[in-house]
């Protein structure tokens, strides 16, 4: 038997060198670098009220708070509910290690002694997760060093950032949102508490419950085990000196818990949402993609829920009811929906459509899709002519404004002739590149006399715009159409006349903004969709708006004034857009060979463009074109005036409410305006007896395509500004409704039939080919058409 002596130096001996092992390993081990699951967060976006839309990215639902962002309610309840000694310890506490083997020995309830340094260690320094013995053994190691060398502040905030608190949840700020919907900084004791107790194991505490994952975590078990721990929580605060006896006395209610919510994804119009504002984050802040993917943001958007989903509604109710591909393969497959609504005074986009699903039509609708925008491009063309003014013809091509008249609207008398001679401003005729006369047709060949400005508007005829273009100079008018707002790499280049009716494709976003800019009596704001960006919850990015003026209250009110008589007289082609108590103005657009079809309008308060058009989805075809829309929807001819100004009408009807009932500003005088008479249009004989006509007379229809002939006044006729009472209005829903004046011919700009198509349309690629269709069409695919 060998001697104590013997035994006790064999223990001696071996104690020393589990030591001196122990000290060996503790000397060679390194504090890791943060783990990168650690390090993975997603990027927020919010909704324009606050609340979550969405969390993206390949990161854990994780937003990194700094330590001065964590409440000491949050840090204190912790401490008092898992290691009371953390500010003190060396990273392990070898009693509680003790408690916890003991408590398992005598069969009592599994316990960790881990303490907080070490659930740091584990959840931040170390990316194996397994259960082995020597990676607990590192972990204890590691934790010593840690404790040691790392900063108790650093270890409090890496823990409750990294912590898991159920509800896919990561981190207290993410735990925050989940449980309460609020910032980390703004917890109180008592949720603080909740917080702490659901650390615990959320299967088991998150008073939701998870049944489905244990029987035994019904909500009713679950708010019964968390409402005792929350209460035990709170009791140990106090006991441990960080709550206060009065203020634990406030705290007797259980804490108010939002429900789960169900994971959002990029599914419906939020991956539209996403991408938008992506794409506003690089352009106007400059954060790379790759800071992006690296996650950790908080994206605040412009986006107005309420108003995302009513859009949505509007334009899916007209999808349900009027579009169906398997009843008409030829006509109804492939038919795509786009809108945009931007906030008038400010440029904010409030609401967009970019198809219907964004896991399944993948580009945005709202944005740049290559759809023609036609006649709703001729408020530019005016007010062009109203700041810049026509040329003469007796001086040379590049005139300034001291030689230049300007334009008044219904002063002013153009052609409305069907398969007008278009002339360039010198009154020479304009060839195309064949050689052949600019012959300009009219929708439907509807065949009208002289007629104001303001009149043509309302009947969408080509004929006057496409000469006014020429005598302002394309140049002119496209730097209106930039100046308002559009892209300048979204309008076709050259000089052809049929710029003026819209052949180039800007996206819906900025046609929106464009016509808010004469919203905004000529103030411009670029439309934009992230208000500002956080990072670890402090405000880096914020949205500075940078107003230009380039339109005088005068031009931008008198083109409010003409757009406003598109929807209110009764031969307008934007009656549809009527909105019952409101001030609406808007044009309609519609293209060659019927490509697409728009409305863009506004209130003074919100402008919204809608636009229409046939492209197939897939991408694996070669030579994809954008389709005829004749016969969609069981409908001879799709116009701007149908399905586009229907979903504007419908969606605006319920966004506005919102907005307080608001005028549009009165309309400004034109400094030096006068007549102009351009087309071969002449000058009205004068009335003896000149007599101010207070409403726009009605054309009485007629057997034949009727003619407008200017009254014989001195004095304008005004524009009736809110519809007539009594009049019979189409509602929003009612297809079979034909309140139009019903000229034989088709002549409101609304055909009677199906029309057979005019033209053959061939896609050059080139901007200015001028081709060679019937009435000098300039041949590019959807060569606008009015309305």
């Amino acid at each position: 038997m060998p001697s104590w002596k013997l035994v006790t130096g064999t223990f001696l001996f071996f104690v020393a060198s589990l030591m001196g092992a122990a000290a060996i390993a503790y000397s060679q081990v390194d504090i890791p670098n943060e783990a990168l699951t650690a390090k993975s967060q997603n990027n927020i976006y919010y909704w324009s009220n606050g609340t979550r839309m969405v969390a993206t990215g390949s990161g854990t639902n994780r937003q990194i708070v700094p330590f001065d962002k964590i409440p000491k309610s949050m840090q204190n309840a912790v401490i008092s509910a898992e290691n009371k000694t953390f500010w003190d310890d060396s990273g392990i506490d070898p009693m509680g290690i003790g408690r916890a083997v003991w408590n398992m020995a005598k069969g009592g309830e599994t316990q960790g002694g881990s303490t907080i340094t070490q659930q740091y260690v584990k959840n931040n320094r170390l990316d194996d997760q397994s259960q082995t013995l020597s990676r607990k053994v590192k972990e204890l190691f590691i934790s010593m060093k840690v404790g040691g060398e790392v900063e108790k502040d650093e270890i409090m905030a890496g823990y409750l950032n990294t912590a898991y608190y159920g509800r896919g949840a990561y981190g207290v700020q993410a735990a925050a949102r989940a449980y309460f919907n609020v910032d980390a900084e703004k917890l109180n004791p008592s949720q603080s508490a909740l917080l702490a107790a659901v650390l615990k194991g959320a299967t088991y505490y998150d008073p939701a419950g998870y049944p489905e994952i244990d029987s035994d975590a019904t909500p009713e078990k679950n708010t019964e085990r968390a409402t005792l721990r929350w209460g035990w929580i709170l009791d140990e605060m106090q006991k441990d000196g960080h709550l206060p006896a009065a203020e634990r006395a406030k705290y007797t209610t259980f804490p108010k818990v939002e429900k789960p919510k169900k994971s959002a994804n990029l599914s419906g119009q939020i991956g539209y949402l996403v991408t938008t504002a992506k794409a506003n984050i690089k352009a106007q802040f400059g954060i790379t993609e790759q800071d992006l993917e690296r996650g950790g943001y908080e994206i605040y958007t412009t986006f107005d829920k309420k108003k995302v989903d009513a859009m949505e509604d509007s334009v899916t109710k007209i999808l349900k009811e009027y579009i169906d591909p398997k009843k008409r393969p030829k006509t109804d497959t492939n038919v795509q929906f786009g809108g945009a609504s931007v906030d008038t005074a400010t440029g904010k986009i409030v609401a967009l459509y970019g198809g219907v699903d964004a896991t399944k039509h993948f580009r945005s609708n709202a944005d740049n899709t290559g759809a023609q925008v036609g006649s709703t491009f001729k408020p530019f063309v005016l007010a062009a002519a109203m700041r810049d003014g026509v040329r003469r013809k007796d001086l040379g091509e590049v005139q300034d404004a001291s030689t230049r008249r300007i334009v008044d609207p219904d002063k002013s008398r153009y052609s409305g002739q069907n398969e007008l001679k278009i002339r360039k401003y010198n009154g020479e005729i304009w060839h195309n590149e064949q050689g052949k006369e600019w012959l300009q047709t009219n929708d439907d060949d509807a065949n009208y006399k002289d007629m104001t400005l303001r009149r043509a508007m309302v009947k969408s005829a080509n004929s006057p715009y496409v000469q006014l273009g020429m005598d302002v100079g394309i140049d002119k008018v496209r730097k209106a159409a930039v100046d308002a707002g559009l892209r300048p790499d979204s309008l076709v280049g050259g000089e052809v006349p049929s710029f003026s009716l819209g052949i180039s494709s800007p996206s819906a976003i900025r046609m929106a903004g464009a016509y808010a800019t004469f919203a905004n009596v000529g103030e411009q704001n670029d439309p934009y969709s992230v208000e500002s960006v956080k990072k670890e919850g402090v405000v880096i990015h914020q949205h500075k708006k940078e107003t230009k003026t380039p339109f005088s209250p005068a031009v931008a009110t008198n083109v409010t004034d003409v757009l406003r008589s598109v929807v209110d007289d009764d031969e307008g082609t934007g009656k549809k857009a009527r909105i019952p108590g409101r001030e609406v103005a808007g044009k309609t657009g519609t293209t060659d060979g019927n490509k697409s079809a728009w409305f863009v309008g506004y209130t003074p308060q919100l402008s919204t463009a809608i636009d229409m058009y046939r492209f197939d989805d897939d991408e694996t075809k070669k030579n994809r074109e954008f389709q005829e829309m004749f016969g969609t929807g069981d409908q001879p001819k799709i116009h701007g005036s149908s399905f586009p100004s229907r979903i504007w009408q419908d969606y605006m009807t319920e966004a506005v409410e919102s907005y307080p009932v608001k005028g549009f500003p009165e309309v400004e005088k034109l400094e030096n305006a006068e007549p102009v008479y351009g087309g071969g249009a002449s000058s009205p004989t004068p009335s003896p007896t000149p007599t101010p006509t207070p409403t726009e007379t009605t054309a009485t229809p007629t057997t034949t395509p009727p003619t407008t002939t200017p009254p014989p006044t001195t004095t304008p006729p005004t524009t009736t500004r809110t519809p007539k009472p009594g009049k019979t209005t189409c509602g929003v829903w009612g297809w079979g409704c034909t309140d139009e004046p019903g000229d034989p011919g088709g002549n409101t700009g609304e055909p009677t039939t199906e029309p057979p198509p005019t033209d053959t349309p061939t896609d050059t690629g080139t901007p200015t080919d001028d081709g060679n269709g019937p009435g000098g069409g300039n041949g590019r695919p959807g060569g606008a058409l009015a309305p």
